[in-house]
This record gives structure tokens, sequence and C-alpha cells, in this order.
């Protein structure tokens, strides 16, 4: 396989030597590059096949494994989004998906086939963030060149339209700003309309006008049976969009689901409860060391069923006013109210935050820098 945006690095002139490029870089570059043969069972008329398998994938380099053993797989018509910190191997990952790696081991199925079928070549589309395009040419007649190596492209025209390319048709990919460049590597990678897209931070450096018209042609898509594997560091990108997220970290898949059952639990496999913050107003100087007690008890019991203990926090912020940090639960609010009846306080402002993607990743990843 080889991606939509990386066949024309090598070109440099408008004119028909570009397209010969691209057309010889289309046939050479995915055989060059990958080595690599997937065990999985391949079928390439099962239309049910999921979009992408990853089993049990390993990487080195130089003898550091920075993927090892992950494995997911991204349904068909669904947009998956694969995050992680720098380093995690998110990156490795997908670039082994799409057959610019070679794996040490391990299983990967794009679509049913293994990722360097030549047949997939003009069924799945690649976007990478810097883009992979050559910078003298003229932003939408390199399009049109691209668009002329598919059978049935997408119209030139209603991708510029969609995707708001007018305003820099004429203009070269070198005077393109940041996220010029990131509309028209997206549209490169939609034009030979693909069954799946890989996309490396498909909206990084728009405009918000940029995002949301980038988000809701994605959408789109999507409704309409294409399926996305999206890379990216902006949570909330991934929160509006994706049906599925893997969490990587350290080459291994931490945490998966949909973004409810991310936000509302840890994602984690044991089943435990994720950390959510609790604010009420009471009486000051209330005895915060017995609920904490209280809850504590409760954890205890809950270590049977998911093999891990549970903790608390808790603290008056002024007088009256009092915030606990820990693994919320509908037994937590209960516990809550029912010890501040026994001390005849009546609580109020009783509030638990509303989770973010972006406090599931940090809470799984941590906050250190990398």
């Amino acid at each position: 396989m080889t991606c939509n945006n990386t066949i024309v690095t090598g070109a440099h002139d408008c004119n028909q030597r570009l397209r010969s490029d691209i057309l010889h870089t289309l046939v050479t570059t995915g055989e060059q590059r990958s080595g690599y043969t997937s065990q999985v069972p391949l079928d390439s008329c099962d239309a049910t096949a999921p979009a992408l398998v990853v089993d049990d994938l390993v990487k080195a380099y130089h003898g550091r494994r920075v993927v090892d053993g992950l494995s997911f797989t991204a349904p068909r018509g669904a947009i998956t989004a694969v995050l992680g910190p720098n380093g995690a191997g998110k990156t490795t990952t997908i670039e082994c998906c799409e057959s610019l790696r070679t794996a040490d081991s391990g299983q990967i199925a794009v679509l049913g086939l293994a990722p360097q079928d030549r047949t997939l070549r003009h069924r799945v589309g690649v976007m990478l963030q810097d883009g992979g395009l050559p910078t003298g040419v003229r932003a939408v007649e390199m399009l049109r060149h691209v668009a002329a190596m598919y059978p049935e492209p997408v119209p030139v025209d209603d991708l510029v339209e969609q995707l708001g390319l007018e305003s820099f048709a004429r203009t070269t990919v070198r005077r393109l700003s940041g996220g010029q460049r990131q509309r028209l590597a997206l549209a490169t990678a939609l034009i030979g309309r693909p069954e799946l897209v890989f996309l490396d931070e498909p909206s990084a450096g728009m405009d918000p006008q940029s995002r949301h018209a980038v988000w809701e042609l994605i959408s789109d898509l999507r409704d309409n049976g294409v399926s996305f594997v999206l890379t990216t560091h902006l949570m909330d990108e991934a929160e509006t969009l994706a049906d599925h997220v893997v969490i990587v970290d350290h080459g291994r898949v931490i945490a998966q689901g949909t973004v409810p059952e991310l936000t509302h639990s840890s994602g984690s496999t044991d089943g435990s409860a994720a950390t959510s913050t609790l604010h009420w107003n009471g009486p000051a100087d209330l005895p915060l060391a017995e609920l904490l007690d209280q809850w504590e008890k409760m954890s205890m019991s809950a270590v049977a069923a998911t093999g891990s203990l549970s903790t608390w926090s808790a603290e008056e912020l002024e007088p009256g006013q009092y915030r606990a940090t820990g693994p919320t639960t509908p037994d937590h609010l209960k516990v809550l109210t029912s010890w501040a009846a026994a001390r005849g306080a009546l609580l109020s402002s009783i509030a638990v935050n509303q989770r973010s993607l972006e406090d599931v990743f940090l809470e799984l990843t941590g906050r250190q820098l990398r």
C-alpha cells in the first residue's frame, strides 16, 4: 500500500514529469518500503472485515521495543482515534499499518489484506501531518494530477469547495500556511474515494472555521461508510469525532472504548471507576477524615472484584467549601449524603465535575513532559 501524499513527495515540476513520477512511485514505493507479511487470515472479498486489525505488533529500534505487543481493531464505517503521548509508539504502529515501516512481528490486516497488498492503493488514503506535498506545485493543479491517477475520483471542484481551497488554489505549496497545507493534504487523501483513511493531526494549524469544516466533512464521510483511523494530540478533536478511542503508552494499549465509556470509567481492564472531583458546601469544619474512612471501606470491599484499591483525598478549601477527589460512583454520593445527615449537616451545591477525554488521558499517561 502506498499513501496518497507520500507518493508525490519526489515531484517538483507541475508538468507531465510530475504525473510520471507519481505513477512510478505508486508502483514501487510499497514494495521497497515493506517486507512485512501479515499472518492474519485475509479475504479481499469480505466487506464485513474490520477496517484495521492490529494483533500483538512488535517493533524495536536499537534493541528497545517502541511497540510492544500492541493490539486493537478499528471497525468499518467508524472513526477510530489512536492517542498517546510523544514516544508512546502510536506513530510507529500506524506507519506499519501504512506499509511505511516493517514490523518485527505481529499481525496486521488492512481491509482484510496485508498492508503492502497492491490492491489497497486505490482503497486507502493517507494524510501525513507534514503533508508530504511537493512544494513547487500550485495547490489545486497538484490535486488534479493526483485525481487523474484514480478511476473514479471525487470531483476536484467539490473538494475545493468543501475544504475552502479556493483562496489559495493557484498558490504554490511552499507559500501555504500550515493550516492550508493540512487542508490540501486532506484533499489528496480523499480524492480517490478511499474506503479507509489514515489521518495524522488532520486539523493541526487550522483556524476554528477550518477545523469545523474538516470535522464536518470527516463525519459526513463516516456516515456514508468511510472508515478513519485518526492520530491527534487535540483531545477535543478526538472527543468530537471518534466512535472508538485507543490510548497507547509505552508501546501497549492501556485503555480503549467509546468516549462515554472512557469518561465514565477508567477504560482499563480492571473495571475500576476513574477519578472525578466532588464539590459541595456545608457547615465549616466537618470531619473529613470520617468521610474518607467510609469511602476507604467501600474501596476495600471492591478490591476483590477489581484487584485495585481506590484512593480518595478531601480538603476544606474555604470555611464551608469542600472538594474531594477520587473514583466517583453513585454509592460514593450516597455515603456522602448519609455521612452529612448523621452529623446534622445540610449540604448544598453538590457537583461532580464532567470528565473529559483529556482528563482520562492525563490520568492514564501522567502529566510529566516527554
